[in-house]
């Protein structure tokens, strides 16, 4: 991450200091192996805004002896999808913390045309701005980044056989370890994910279109530029 942000010439304040996107809502959306949550974490790090996953919070909050907790916990447990309502209830609520009081980034939520309506009202009650950047890769692109993928199941390294290949061919530069190919990341199965995606989000991404809101960035690019541009992007209003 180091390396990455020394490479990118971010802007600067008349003082010296990063500009930040104060009182917005950042919305990442981006197909899987579009890179996003490498682009999110490196916003996080440079906004000062935590970047906000709905999986990660359902989980905390399913610990929780609270009676949120407890219906996350409950849904779950029988199987099901958690409602509109409930993630709607478990963004407002983390986004009560006081490290989310400068803004924050949302990665998994909105995802549908509902939830982007309750974002919406969440946004007037809070008084941000709602910011939205879609990451794009071109399907060939995508197919390679995933169906590629190679992982070491003893050192958790990762592989890629066309774009960042182990020396020797199936195993492990660090323990020579047999790598291992997701099921998910077979060829079929990645094209359902990733058409799957894309069809459930373009009305989300026509809505926020329709509104000026959204702004969309080539992620088929070395990660430091594509972060230089999304930074930019972000704090341009700003400035």
């Amino acid at each position: 991450m180091t390396e990455i942000r020394d490479a990118v010439d971010l802007p600067r304040g008349a003082n010296g200091d990063r500009p930040q996107a104060q009182t917005r809502i950042l919305v990442l959306l981006g197909a899987p192996g579009v890179g996003k949550g490498t682009q999110a974490r490196l916003l996080a790090e440079q906004t000062g805004f935590p970047q906000i996953s709905t999986g990660d919070i359902l989980r905390e909050m399913a610990k929780a002896d609270t009676p949120l907790g407890l219906q996350i916990r409950s849904t779950q447990a029988a199987g099901r999808l958690v409602s509109d309502e409930v993630l709607a209830e478990v963004i407002r609520t983390r986004t009560a913390q006081p490290d989310c009081d400068g803004g924050y980034i949302l990665d998994g939520f909105p995802r549908t045309l509902n939830q982007a309506r309750m974002l919406e009202t969440l946004a007037r009650e809070q008084n941000r701005e709602i910011q939205v950047i879609k990451l794009n890769v071109h399907l060939s692109a995508l197919m390679q980044r995933l169906t590629g993928r190679r992982t070491c199941p003893q050192c958790g390294e990762i592989y890629n056989v066309f774009l960042k290949p182990p020396q020797q061919d199936g195993f492990c530069d660090r323990d020579q370890t047999p790598l291992a190919h997701r099921s998910d990341d077979r060829e079929e199965a990645v094209l359902t994910r990733v058409t799957t995606y894309e069809s459930a989000t373009r009305p989300l991404t026509d809505h926020y279109e329709q509104l000026g809101r959204l702004i969309r960035i080539d992620a088929a690019r070395e990660v430091d530029e594509v972060f230089q541009d999304l930074y930019l992007a972000v704090t341009d209003k700003i400035r």
